[in-house]
């Protein structure tokens, strides 16, 4: 039937056209962002999960800042026990050279000068082991406490304990007051010495280990988070090839869309010829 006031062959071409700009729209879309699922209203569970997944990356960002402080705190703590190893084993030199008997008053008083600018030094290298207003190996010591978790759950935080090394405590047995004013006095001060030396080096090896757990943690997250980025890529990154394609596809099928509802409107002037 031929109508001016009803064109349907109109009707399902604008229809037709309309679908096909809503699809050509949403591989736009998809193109210009590199998503399939970019908002909630894409697709509302993948989008949920997406992004709950997102937040859980960024919250390990501040796991890993946290690693990294504790490791710089802790790194300091090893270098402060290294250094004063190392005064230790100068002190034992100096305590057995010491001890011998029949030393002259100036050699003896000489090993004695030496020994307490040793002693004394650790004290100073104690005061400036700070980080960022902590210290592990002062009176008071400092933990280096790194966050476990994305919950930041304190059951899964990485704690490793600091170790009071002033003089004259459980690990540095050397007290302040420790001098080699005689050979039995510097006998003294040699098994304070070595029993520093062998406590020191135990809570060395405890801090080592401590350090290759916040090393080994650091390198887990670091992987979890390249498997959540994986993740989330694959349920909302775009196929670029395959919407380069299908948008090729819709721009020709509006072409035709188009050429069709022009077709269609041309419909009703056969109805002028009739009247000719």
């Amino acid at each position: 039937m031929i109508s001016v006031n009803t064109n349907r062959g109109a009707m399902v071409a604008l229809q037709s056209l309309a679908a096909t700009q809503k699809d050509l729209d949403v591989t736009q879309n998809r193109v210009s962002t590199g998503k399939k699922v970019s908002s909630a209203k894409d697709n509302g569970a993948v989008w949920a999960v997406a992004n709950k997944m997102g937040s859980d990356v960024s919250a390990y960002d501040a796991v890993v800042s946290s690693n990294e402080r504790a490791q710089a705190l802790l790194d300091t703590g090893i270098s402060a026990g290294e250094s004063i190893n190392d005064l230790l084993v100068k002190m034992k030199e100096v305590a057995l050279a010491a001890s011998q008997t029949g030393l002259s008053a100036s050699a003896q008083s000489s090993y004695a000068a030496s020994f307490a600018e040793y002693r004394d030094q650790i004290t100073s290298i104690i005061g400036n082991a700070n980080f960022d207003g902590q210290n592990m190996v002062g009176g008071t010591p400092d933990d280096a406490v790194s966050i476990g978790d994305a919950t930041g759950t304190p059951a899964n935080n990485i704690t490793v304990a600091g170790a009071d090394l002033s003089l004259g405590g459980s690990i540095v047995t050397v007290a302040a007051t420790t001098t080699l004013s005689t050979a039995a006095n510097a006998a003294t001060a040699l098994g304070l010495v070595n029993a520093s030396i062998d406590n020191l080096s135990t809570q060395l090896a405890t801090w080592g280990a401590g350090s290759e757990r916040l090393q080994s943690h650091a390198a887990f997250v670091g992987k979890l988070q390249d498997a959540l980025n994986s993740g989330i890529g694959a349920m909302v990154d775009a196929d670029l090839a395959k919407e380069s394609a299908k948008l090729t596809a819709l721009q020709t099928k509006q072409q035709l869309g188009t050429q069709a509802l022009s077709i269609a409107n041309s419909s009703s002037q056969i109805a002028l010829k009739l009247f000719q």
